[in-house]
């Protein structure tokens, strides 16, 4: 009973059976552990967003350093004297003070500018203003500036007359003490 239009098939080309059980049963599925490329992105745009963040508020603090630092410097500047200035006013008011004295003798006088005279030396003292008064000390152009050459007995080179004193704020020249110098023998 072959149709020779109608191949037929052989044993050997046929498939076995197989038993039902073994169909159902599904090939092993593996999940990825590894996220997705989009929840890579995403986690890489809020890291991102983080740093940015952080970029930003350490920006705005090195601003804001910056701004005080200026400020205290500022205010510095501004009230530096603040502490002598305070010293100064005593000896303002003793000043005021004589003056508006009515009768006043010479002697009275005299003792009130002595007086001052202590209050105004305290304050320098207080403040570390120094006076120079470099009478028989070698000639130093960093805190002397000679005002002229005499014949001496003294080295030259040797401050004879101080004609104005000079003065140090903390061993920084503030006024050179105006001196004549010793020409030598």
């Amino acid at each position: 009973m072959s149709n020779p239009e109608i191949p037929q098939e052989t044993p050997s080309e046929i498939e076995p059976a197989v038993p039902a059980s073994e169909a159902e049963v599904a090939p092993e599925t593996h999940t990825d552990t590894l996220p997705g490329i989009e929840e890579q992105l995403r986690n890489l745009e809020l890291k991102v967003a983080e740093h940015h963040d952080a970029w930003l508020r350490a920006k705005a603090e090195g601003e804001n350093i910056r701004r005080r630092a200026q400020e205290d410097i500022s205010k510095a500047h501004k009230f530096a004297v603040e502490k002598f200035a305070g010293e100064l006013l005593a000896v303002k008011d003793s000043l005021e003070a004589a003056l508006a004295v009515p009768e006043q003798t010479v002697e009275s006088f005299k003792s009130g500018v002595e007086l001052t005279l202590k209050q105004l030396v305290a304050a320098f003292e207080k403040n570390a203003l120094n006076e120079v008064n470099p009478v028989g000390e070698k000639f130093d152009p960093h805190k002397h500036q000679a005002i002229g050459m005499v014949d001496s007995e003294q080295e030259a080179n040797t401050v004879v007359t101080v004609l104005q004193k000079g003065y140090l704020i903390a061993d920084r020249v503030l006024r050179p003490a105006l001196v004549m110098v010793a020409k030598g023998k």
